[in-house]
């Protein structure tokens, strides 16, 4: 599968947009596609994978390319996954599990999708979590060790083996610097790795692509000093362009049996050899109001819950 979009008609990709050329010198195109890839398993290496399936896509490597994986192969490759069998849940882990058991009981009710509700897989999100934000059954929202905040930190039973579960990569970053540098060291040149995930936004149903880990590429474009079209100082605008490129990706992963897990992106000229890391996206503590606001709320509710259970 393939996008290309252009405001120009053409059959080839076309060469990269520098960003830092004007306007009128801009080609505004892009090219992306799906990257087959077998079903991972502990130790493959992904580099050498892609390589070797982008040529047979007919395409090749090029510098400035970006190459979108979902986490998801990287997690297999590294072998970040658990057998459910295994895991010993703790008390906290079979209080949470009760909770969500009511609470599907109710959705089983009006015939809404079921929570997983097992002690073990809540272990195992428990043991990824750096800092529980929402336990709301049926609602379980933390940071993840990576820095990610996300529902059930990123822990995952689709596309593994009944009886086991996908973790984030330790170190996405990291996990993302591997792959560039190994496709580089294969072909001699230089491209960008975002590794990708699916994730739900407050306010709105679905889930996009986000990028949980990068490398050679800055995650945010600072706008601020640029003109608008009316000649007005930008002031405040930073675009997460890994964050964009993860949910142009995920169109072409899917999210079913396409055995796509990875997207080659060519068109963009914003590969940067001393880009900064992934958790440079996410808000500080002092900044983050959402965050700030979700745990004073959950505190209160706690708080009343208490009272009742005395009472």
């Amino acid at each position: 599968m393939m996008i290309f979009a252009s405001k120009r008609r053409t059959k080839v990709p076309a060469p990269p947009c520098d960003f830092s050329t004007s306007s009128e010198e801009r080609l505004f195109s892009l090219y992306a596609s799906s990257i087959k890839l077998p079903i991972i398993k502990e130790g493959m290496d992904i580099g050498e994978l892609l390589v070797d399936e982008i040529k047979k896509m007919g395409t090749g490597i090029e510098d400035n390319d970006i190459i979108v994986v979902a986490h998801t192969a990287v997690s297999k490759s590294e072998g970040r996954t658990r057998l459910l069998k295994n895991i010993k849940p703790t008390d906290k882990a079979i209080e949470i599990s009760r909770k969500k058991n009511v609470t599907n009981q109710r959705f089983v009710a009006h015939k809404s999708k079921i929570c997983d509700d097992d002690p073990r897989f809540i272990q195992a999100i428990l043991d990824e979590t750096e800092e529980i934000i929402i336990e709301y059954p049926p609602i379980f929202l933390v940071k993840a060790k990576c820095g990610n905040i996300c529902i059930n930190a990123g822990v995952d039973r689709s596309n593994i083996e009944d009886g086991s579960v996908i973790l984030l990569p330790k170190d996405p970053d990291l996990s993302a610097r591997k792959i560039g540098e190994r496709i580089a060291a294969i072909e001699d040149k230089k491209v960008g790795v975002i590794i990708s995930d699916t994730n739900g936004r407050p306010f709105r149903r679905g889930q996009v692509g986000f990028a949980i880990g990068a490398y050679n590429l800055d995650p945010i474009r600072d706008w601020k000093g640029k003109e608008d079209i009316f000649g007005r100082i930008l002031r405040v605008s930073e675009e997460a362009i890994v964050d964009e490129l993860a949910g142009l990706a995920n169109i072409l992963m899917g999210e079913g049996d396409w055995m796509t897990p990875a997207v080659l992106i060519r068109g963009l000229s914003i590969l940067k050899e001393d880009a900064r890391g992934i958790k440079t996206i996410y808000r500080d503590e002092s900044t983050d109001y959402i965050k700030k606001a979700l745990k004073k709320v959950s505190k209160i509710k706690d708080f009343f819950n208490n009272q009742s259970d005395i009472t």
